[in-house]
């Protein structure tokens, strides 16, 4: 069995934006939504400038009870996974509860959580031994990453095949495309997919402090994630989550839904190489890109854009170049590409699941974003990276990678399902 797979629902909770419709005016119009970080004092850290989301739980209909149990990434996931059903008008009822499935990736899980119940058990790090007197009853679900998906699941009722994926920076990625091969296979008819983070957190700036991936750009954050550009320094750190509705496509035409487009192919590949580093050549990446196009019988010449991870650090914005290039030969040159981190930030291992939700929107208004900040030329970075203003551009097929600590490097193709023979 291969059945094809489309995404009819999409649920978005990113920074400077409440909802899809909030995101896309906020990428198309070129804003950036970087600021100061405002969830501590971030005065004593290298990099103190962030992508925050506005969110209340209680205006987003989450409970008293919901929002003590749930970490602040748990609560992402669950609002945005509600979105993205009520976006694709499925009747989940409908279907037998053990064929509906949930797929969630995260880099950090219950980061927020974790740091808050530190703080308190160590009395703000006072002590070095810490007792049980003052334990939340629920440490235990902050502890294991598996309760966000158990928590998704709970919420739309799915009693079929429930993961936790966690790939780095990849993870929304390749949440989704676990998703795809669980319903191209048979296993699920329905499933959620997508990702979620919430990083901003102390012990996680300062640990990207340590390693000086994050951005010194300190006195203007609004302008501090620049990737491609000359003077870039590193990447801003964000939280957010994305969440979709996944089905077979025939089944998504009878019930008469909006397809967003199919998943044409999907394809992860690690270079085995370095925890953090990554080979100039960008070999393991354009890999995964030529198997994900194959995948989808796509060729080089058919890719109308391509939407990059484009963090704003030296390595992997000319790594990443550099396997658009091994990739798709000539037509790389010809080929829009556009990094929305420099506008929303990097949301880690949600960040795949966000640029999924980028290019579907890019696909139904016909608009590749823009890459904001971009005004110095980087020699090594010399492909046509759509500076500064959105453009109007035909795009029915689009490519979107990411790029992840550990080595992880994963591609998946997006098209109309009419652009695809069968």
């Amino acid at each position: 069995m291969n059945r094809r797979v489309v995404i009819t629902g999409m649920g978005v909770r990113a920074p400077g934006s409440p909802g899809k419709e909030a995101f896309w005016e906020l990428l198309s119009a070129g804003r950036t939504a970087t600021r100061r970080i405002t969830f501590f004092d971030p005065s004593p850290y290298r990099s103190q400038v962030a992508g925050e989301v506005d969110f209340d739980p209680a205006a987003e209909g989450l409970t008293p009870r919901q929002v003590r149990r749930m970490d602040r990434a748990t609560q992402f996931a669950v609002v945005a996974a509600r979105e993205a059903v009520a976006d694709s008008g499925i009747d989940l009822s409908a279907h037998a509860p053990h064929r509906i499935g949930v797929s969630l990736g995260s880099a950090v899980a219950a980061a927020t959580s974790l740091e808050q119940e530190y703080l308190v058990l160590s009395d703000s790090g006072r002590d070095w031994v810490m007792g049980t007197d003052h334990l939340s009853p629920h440490m235990y679900d902050h502890m294991v990453p598996s309760i966000m998906p158990a928590e998704v699941a709970w919420t739309v009722g799915a009693e079929g095949p429930v993961a936790m994926v966690s790939d780095g920076c990849t993870s929304g990625l390749d949440s989704v495309g676990h998703a795809v091969a669980l319903i191209r296979e048979g296993s699920a008819d329905v499933m959620v997919a997508g990702a979620t983070d919430t990083p901003i957190t102390p012990i996680v700036v300062a640990c990207f402090d340590a390693i000086k991936a994050t951005t010194t750009y300190n006195d203007d954050p609004e302008h501090a994630s620049r990737p491609f550009d000359g003077t870039r320094n590193g990447f801003v750190l964000a939280e957010g989550a994305a969440v979709f509705v996944l089905e077979e496509l025939e089944a998504a035409r009878r019930r008469g839904a909006r397809i967003y487009a199919e998943v044409g192919g999907f394809a992860t590949r690690c270079n085995a190489y370095h925890m953090t580093g990554l080979k100039a050549d960008g070999r393991e990446m354009a890999e995964a890109i030529r198997s994900a196009l194959g995948q989808a019988r796509v060729d080089a010449s058919q890719v109308d854009y391509i939407n990059a991870h484009g963090s704003g650090t030296k390595q992997n914005d000319r790594h990443e170049t550099a396997a658009f290039k091994v990739s798709l030969g000539d037509w790389a040159y010809r080929t829009p590409v556009s990094s929305i981190k420099s506008m929303v930030g990097h949301s880690l291992g949600a960040v795949g699941s966000v640029e999924i939700a980028a290019s579907l929107l890019a696909m139904a208004h016909h608009v590749v974003p823009p890459t904001a900040n971009l005004r110095v030329e980087d020699p090594n970075c010399d492909l046509d990276y759509v500076p500064n203003t959105a453009r109007e551009h035909r795009t029915d097929t689009v490519l979107t990678v990411g790029s992840g600590f550990g080595g992880f490097q994963s591609a998946m193709v997006l098209v109309r399902p009419d652009r695809r023979t069968a």
